[in-house]
């Protein structure tokens, strides 16, 4: 789905970007204009480096510029099941610099004057008991951690401030945030740009030859580059041979209300809400006040049919009160997954690096893992290489099983979620 894009309808920051149409010689070469790929740009430029960022469609065309707009600190995997990969200690550390990442973001928003709509605060409801001991456990981990703990908002309290009869209780949450990530990741290219770093749009990339200088050819012309960073996600596909199988794409959709008053009464403080489902919905205020709505999943990567009326019964059931609301933008794209849901970061060889698998996540994560790989390439890799010592393993059944495997292992999940 690629028409009816609401953040596309309202991007406020025009980039001016090139074909590739001459051979190029760079210090660093990097695939995919996403927030991962500029972020990288904009660090390694302001260290000086000569950069070319090749992206096959446009900047912010992937799930960069189209997701949720969820601002979130931690990781697709929940804390305890990064300390159960890592180890107590690394686990701190990769929730510290998850931490940093939110920051970085806010910091990057105020120091470019990028026009995105940025809010803080978010609330994690609990549609059944389970998620209520989730949430719970939740709190605790975050005091474990040091970090600020919300409170749980429940009954007349949780309804005064999410005006939605499906859940039973909330979690406050005031790291977290939401913004138009269009906005965002263009406004971040503009200051790459502003670095010295080369953005090419159009550069699909066909072929990658490793070596002391890397070749990296697309339709029209040749990069050579001392280093390269695969940041393509999951519109990489199988460019890189060696990622092949370890991130699995699925699409997510989101539709958007057309502008009613009342919307602001059902979120009156502004906050991104997300339930605990393991297929789960997630929904915010936009500024000019229309609902933002996102959920359903696609292992297969093609809509579902009749999408957006799904989507709108989908909300009507969170919101009886908009029962009336018409669907002015319907669309969706791709996230990419791991496994375990932890990103995946590392080196193919010394002058190689990839950053994936944000799982849903990458908002805010994807500008660190960009700062992380201009520190690695600037010879200071002990964060990056903290990322890399969470294990991860090839989704099981190959190319033409993958998805049929993965759908199998979700029906369990599902039903879960039903149950």
């Amino acid at each position: 789905m690629e028409s009816k894009n609401y953040y596309e309808a309202t991007r406020r920051v025009e980039l001016v970007t090139q074909p590739l149409t001459e051979d190029l010689t760079v210090d660093v070469a990097i695939i995919g204009g996403g927030i991962t790929g500029i972020s990288a740009a904009l660090h390694l430029a302001e260290r000086g480096y000569s950069v070319a960022v090749l992206e096959a469609e446009t900047i912010g065309w992937g799930a960069s510029g189209r997701n949720g707009g969820q601002v979130l600190p931690g990781f697709g995997a929940s804390q305890m099941k990064i300390k159960s990969l890592v180890g107590a200690a690394d686990a701190k550390r990769l929730w510290d610099m998850s931490r940093e990442a939110v920051d970085l973001l806010r910091a990057q928003i105020q120091r470019f004057g990028i026009p995105c709509d940025s809010e803080t605060g978010y609330l994690h409801a609990a549609i059944k008991k389970r998620h209520l001991r989730e949430l719970q456990e939740t709190q605790h981990e975050l005091a474990e951690l040091g970090a600020p703990v919300g409170r749980i908002l429940q009954g007349d309290e949780l309804y005064a401030r999410l005006a939605s009869k499906k859940y039973i209780a909330a979690l406050e949450d005031d790291i977290s945030g939401h913004l138009h990530p269009l906005n965002y990741t263009l406004g971040l290219a503009k200051a790459a740009q502003a670095a010295g770093a080369k953005l090419f749009s159009g550069a699909r990339v066909t072929k990658v030859e490793p070596g002391k200088t890397i070749t990296i050819s697309t339709a029209n012309a040749t990069v050579r580059a001392s280093f390269l960073l695969a940041a393509g996600g999951a519109y990489l596909k199988d460019l890189m041979a060696p990622l092949a199988g370890y991130i699995m794409p699925v699409g997510t959709y989101i539709i958007a209300t057309e502008q009613r008053a009342d919307v602001r009464a059902l979120i009156p403080r502004n906050e991104a809400v997300a339930d605990l489902n393991f297929v789960l919905d997630y929904f915010r205020r936009s500024v000019d006040d229309r609902m933002l709505f996102g959920g359903r999943v696609s292992y297969s990567t093609l809509p579902p049919p009749s999408l957006p009326a799904s989507m709108l019964a989908r909300m009507q059931k969170v919101f009886p009160q908009l029962h009336d609301a018409r669907v002015e933008y319907c669309w969706g794209g791709n996230v990419d997954i791991t496994q375990n849901r932890a990103p995946h970061f590392g080196k193919l060889a010394d002058n190689i690096l990839f950053a994936q698998g944000f799982s849903g996540h990458g908002v805010a994560l994807t500008g660190l893992a960009g700062k992380l790989v201009a520190e690695a390439i600037a010879g200071q890799a002990e964060r990056f290489d903290v990322f890399t010592k969470i294990p991860h393993a090839r989704f099981p059944g190959g190319r033409r099983l993958r998805v049929p495997a993965l759908l199998l292992a979700t029906t369990y999940f599902r039903l879960r979620d039903m149950l």
